[in-house]
């Protein structure tokens, strides 16, 4: 009897530690059977495939807002199945990037040009932050809060993040929360306000 209960017991550990398994290759990037994906119904590519031009000139561009262009699977098919892609983030003076994170990926920052502050929120409510100057690099954990900010008023920041999977799952907290159809008394009573404090809040997050 000990030796059946035994056995049930490391069935029960197999077949949870399966379920962990099988979820962690879930949330992150598949694999691909072959050096790259290739597009669909084109039996041959060259090198413009694996070329993306969508960024020239961004860094001339003069932006109002924190703006921020993507290299992702979306944008660069060929990014698919290669667990990486990139995103420039172009703050003007005094602007920031809100509180969001990526479900899917960790980020590693280089600030190429400015001051930038930038922080992050881990699991048990600690806030990291930094000082970043021209050349710095940080790192945002995967799944974790975070944000930057242009403390600078006279002077743009630009910065480029290289983020580990094709497909990061950005999630904006102030959109995601104010501006996703969650019922207005809810956010009141969640955030211990009112809700016209709550329809001010989700008028200011929606104006551009």
């Amino acid at each position: 009897m000990a030796w059946i209960s035994t056995k049930s017991s490391l069935l029960v550990l197999i077949s949870i530690f399966t379920i962990v398994i099988s979820r962690t290759t879930i949330a992150s990037d598949p694999d691909i059977l072959s050096d790259f994906a290739s597009p669909e119904n084109q039996t041959s590519v060259d090198g413009n495939y694996f070329t993306y031009t969508a960024m020239r000139g961004i860094f001339q561009k003069s932006v109002d807002k924190c703006t921020t262009t993507k290299a992702t699977k979306a944008e660069f098919p060929v990014l698919d199945g290669q667990g990486v892609s990139l995103a420039v983030l172009q703050f003007p003076p005094g602007s920031v990037n809100p509180p969001h994170y990526h479900s899917r990926a960790a980020g590693l920052f280089l600030l190429l040009e400015g001051v930038l502050e930038v922080g992050f929120v881990d699991t048990k409510g600690v806030l990291y932050t930094q000082r970043l100057k021209a050349g710095d690099i940080f790192l945002f954990p995967k799944g974790l809060q975070h944000y930057q900010y242009n403390f600078d008023y006279k002077r743009k920041a630009v910065g480029v993040a290289a983020l580990g999977s094709a497909s990061p799952g950005t999630v904006t907290l102030p959109s995601s929360i104010f501006n996703s159809g969650i019922s207005e008394l809810v956010l009141a009573k969640s955030f211990k306000t009112d809700v016209k404090t709550i329809k001010k809040i989700k008028e200011a997050t929606t104006t551009p």
